[in-house]
């Protein structure tokens, strides 16, 4: 494996300067290769790892300080696609309540929170090439949101696939743009430092960063966050929330015995054996919301520190060159994530957060749930589970022919179904429901036939299994 090092990095190297890519840009690939290069284990075992049993908690934060807003810059990571929901543009261009986006929610917190405490808040975006273009010409309408002598935006990387038989650089003549992939929101700190925003932010007197997907309409800026942050002098720290059963097969917290600093487990590094411990949510209580803090001089000085870049763990992820084509070259496609950069710095913390705070919407079930009265558009425009859900989501389960937006909206096209008060909705085959249908505890609505049926409008309660 070391061969291929050796082999084919002049290759990797010539096909990223020709394609423009900037030298951190190249040094954070370069470092990622060579770790799959190096036949290192890139799991993470049980013995290697210690649970967190206790942490801080935002539910015991009283004091704010709206003087730091001035030295505080709030980003979006706006680069997916939602590809895995049909779509061929910026997924937060999706309308989710009263004809809003999840870009018109942000705009608004943002522009809302300038008001309310007097400070005119920085606001940036990470785009990628294919999310870029869209978004500006959206936010357009909202021709004060960008901060005064700082850009909108700057623009994540792509880094080269991985040709999974040899290790040499993929090649896809038939469509050369899938020789290409995001890097991963790990490629957040090189894109900054690549794109000069790190060096801009700084020299501009910025301090702090607080950064969360654009999909998270939750996760605003919030002022005792702030404040805790910058009192606790942490270089780092990550907002976690509770791991409930539906939660155990994303990522969790954990303590590294070696360096007794916080650091994250993914999936994908997790051992086999290791599975069962992995999925305890009674032992590993915590997971990432990828809600972050981050002090921007620290960052500054961590990639000093290690010569240019960061040493995130690689995560190797097995696709097809051409991602709708199973026959195509198999390839592999080296992937960061920015929560693991918690291992990077010392003296990272992490903080309990409230359910509130972490709404994302990865799937269309995800988002019949938000669009639903399940949740409520605060005076502040968060999206937030009502009050009397006592932090629990509805648990819905769509049949898989509603895997894609535009298949979605066959179900609901007259507006989606009441569930305040639904614990777990199924829904499956060819169904549209009708205006003003309310789901009540646990309901599955079956039609097995190939013709659409209509569910009729009402108030279908607890127990009811209803075949169209």
């Amino acid at each position: 494996s070391r061969i291929a090092m050796s082999e084919h990095w002049a290759a990797f190297l010539a096909k990223m300067q020709a394609e423009g890519l900037n030298e951190t840009a190249i040094n954070a690939f370069k470092y990622n290769y060579e770790k799959l290069t190096s036949g290192a284990n890139l799991n993470i075992p049980e013995e290697a790892i210690l649970p967190v049993d206790d942490l801080p908690s935002y539910d015991s934060l009283t004091e704010e300080n709206a003087d730091l807003l001035k030295e505080t810059v709030m980003l979006k990571l706006n680069g997916g696609l939602g590809t895995g929901m049909g779509l061929e543009k910026a997924k937060s261009l999706l309308e989710l309540k009263d004809g809003n986006t999840f870009l018109d929610f942000i705009a608004k917190q943002v522009l809302q929170m300038r008001t309310a405490y007097g400070v005119p808040l920085a606001f940036m975006l990470m785009n990628s090439f294919s999310t870029s273009k869209d978004t500006l010409d959206f936010l357009s309408k909202y021709d004060t949101l960008a901060f005064e002598g700082l850009p909108l935006e700057f623009v994540q990387n792509k880094a080269p696939k991985v040709d999974a038989s040899d290790l040499s650089p993929a090649s896809w003549p038939a469509n050369p743009s899938h020789e290409w992939c995001p890097p991963g929101h790990g490629d957040l700190y090189p894109a900054m430092v690549g794109s000069g925003a790190l060096d801009m932010l700084i020299a501009k007197g910025f301090k702090y960063m607080f950064v969360s997907n654009s999909d998270n309409l939750g996760a605003t800026m919030d002022l005792k966050l702030l404040t805790w942050f910058v009192k606790s002098g942490a270089p780092f720290a990550m907002e976690v929330a509770a791991r409930t059963d539906a939660d155990k097969k994303g990522g969790h917290l954990a303590k590294s015995v070696a360096t007794k600093g916080l650091l994250l487990r993914e999936a994908a590094q997790c051992p086999e054996e290791s599975e069962d411990a992995f999925q305890d949510v009674t032992k590993y209580k915590f997971f990432n919301t990828n809600n972050l803090w981050v002090n921007l001089p620290a960052l500054k000085a961590a990639f000093d520190k290690f010569g240019g870049l960061l040493p995130l763990p690689v995560i190797k992820n097995g696709k097809t060159v051409d991602p709708r084509d199973k026959k195509s070259t198999k390839v592999l496609q080296l992937e960061t994530a920015m929560g693991s950069a918690i291992e990077c710095f010392e003296g990272a913390q992490a903080i309990l957060i409230p359910r509130t705070r972490f709404a994302p919407v990865k799937t269309t079930n995800d988002m019949l749930a938000l669009m639903s009265d399940a949740y409520e558009v605060t005076p502040d425009s968060r999206m937030v589970l009502k009050a009397e859900r006592n932090g629990i989501p509805p648990d819905v389960k769509l049949d898989g022919m509603y895997k894609f937006v535009d298949d979605m909206q066959k179900l609901i096209p007259n507006g989606p179904p009441s569930l305040i008060n639904c614990k777990k909705l199924a829904i499956v085959g060819k169904v549209v429901l009708g205006k003003g249908v309310v789901f009540e505890g646990t309901v599955k609505v079956t039609n097995a036939s190939d013709e659409w049926k209509t569910l009729a409008t009402g108030t279908y309660k607890d127990g009811s299994v209803i075949e169209l």
